[in-house]
């Protein structure tokens, strides 16, 4: 079984529906911390504010239960600000602590001629560290963002996908257990269904 985690804010709907489609799992979307610490793995979407995501995980003890699930070995997959709750901390309305979970923060990006904020509609990622959740997929790729902050890791190790905006910044990390990425897959076609098929295999 996959959990989605519910922490207030989220296209979890259409998570849940996507991840349904890629392959042939059970997705319950939830809120019981207890659903998320057995579950076979975890999903983590977010749309909104850092502030309200964490707010929403930490009051619900859903922190600590995405926390027990990944220590245990669980596949983790974040999506837009299931990846940046990842990190130490984001600059949006903060600092606000994040989960601690990946050494980096999380920044606006900065105002320059040209470049719109939100980050918003379709653009490439290169592949920067070969993956299995990448495995037959095109690189580079289209895929659909819609951000204002992004992840900065103190490891560019970490760093899976890059994408250009404004210069090369990170669209997918992973780290043994963890892959999180900043683009919607849900939204991102055929691409975001590969992506979300390997996980459901992973």
């Amino acid at each position: 079984m996959i959990a989605v985690v519910d922490s207030g804010s989220g296209n979890l709907r259409s998570v849940a529906k996507a991840l349904e489609r890629a392959g042939d799992v059970r997705v319950e979307i939830t809120s019981d911390p207890r659903v998320v610490r057995g579950a076979d793995r975890v999903v983590v979407p977010g749309q909104g504010a850092f502030a309200d995501t964490m707010l929403g995980l930490t009051s619900r003890g859903l922190d600590e239960a995405v926390r027990e699930a990944i220590a245990a070995g669980r596949p983790y997959l974040g999506i837009c600000l299931g990846l940046q709750v990842l990190f130490d901390e984001s600059e949006e309305h903060g600092p606000v602590r994040g989960l601690g979970l990946l050494r980096g923060r999380v920044v606006r990006f900065a105002a320059r001629p040209g470049l719109k904020v939100p980050h918003m509609g379709w653009n490439s990622v290169v592949l920067r560290n070969g993956d299995t959740l990448w495995r037959g997929l095109p690189d580079p790729a289209y895929v659909y963002f819609v951000h204002s902050y992004y992840a900065v890791p103190d490891d560019p190790r970490i760093t899976a996908l890059t994408t250009d905006y404004g210069g090369d910044i990170c669209a997918a990390v992973r780290h043994e257990n963890l892959f999180a990425t900043q683009f919607h897959p849900e939204k991102s076609q055929a691409i975001g269904l590969g992506l979300l098929a390997n996980f459901v295999r992973a």
